[in-house]
């Protein structure tokens, strides 16, 4: 078992936190939630089943703990990106500040869209995402370009700050 959460933590660490950052806008939360998430796995992976893939599985968890800290803390409301400062130095501080703003505007996506998203620059196959979300492909793929064309107009708010 451990040689098993080994590789999937080794699979998946970048992807989890990136997926907790789209849902938290925070560097240091991301951190902590993804920490919550593997702890879940850990203590769930004698029960996983197999029924799903791992990667359905994994998301499901990550999504749920997401939200579950974002209930209890109650913080569905918007990120201010006025108190973040984005230092523009440098190119390669130019690509993490643009990464850094494109996650501060998935944010602020509702929960649903969140995980649709954040799954997709995860490069995650559409059939999983489907699944994980419960929703036809056909569905999936209406539902991305919408989210895309909200995200464009959230990004170019801040554009013009």
């Amino acid at each position: 078992m451990e040689s098993q959460f080994k590789q999937i933590y080794a699979d998946y660490s970048l992807k989890v936190h990136r997926l907790c950052l789209g849902y938290t806008g925070d560097s240091m939360q991301a951190d902590d939630l993804m920490q919550e998430v593997f702890i879940k796995i850990w203590e769930n992976l004698p029960k996983f089943r197999g029924e799903s893939q791992v990667s359905t599985w994994l998301y499901r968890i990550a999504v749920n703990t997401c939200l579950l800290h974002l209930r209890d803390s109650k913080k569905f409301s918007k990120v201010d990106i006025e108190k973040t400062t984005l230092k523009m130095s440098d190119d390669t501080n130019d690509k993490e500040n643009q990464v850094q703003l494109l996650y501060k505007c998935i944010s602020e996506l509702n929960e649903a869209d969140r995980l649709i998203i954040t799954l997709m620059l995860e490069e995650v196959p559409y059939n999983e995402i489907a699944e994980a979300t419960s929703i036809s492909e056909g569905n999936l793929r209406v539902k991305i370009h919408r989210i895309k064309q909200q995200l464009s107009e959230i990004y170019s708010k801040y554009e013009r700050l």
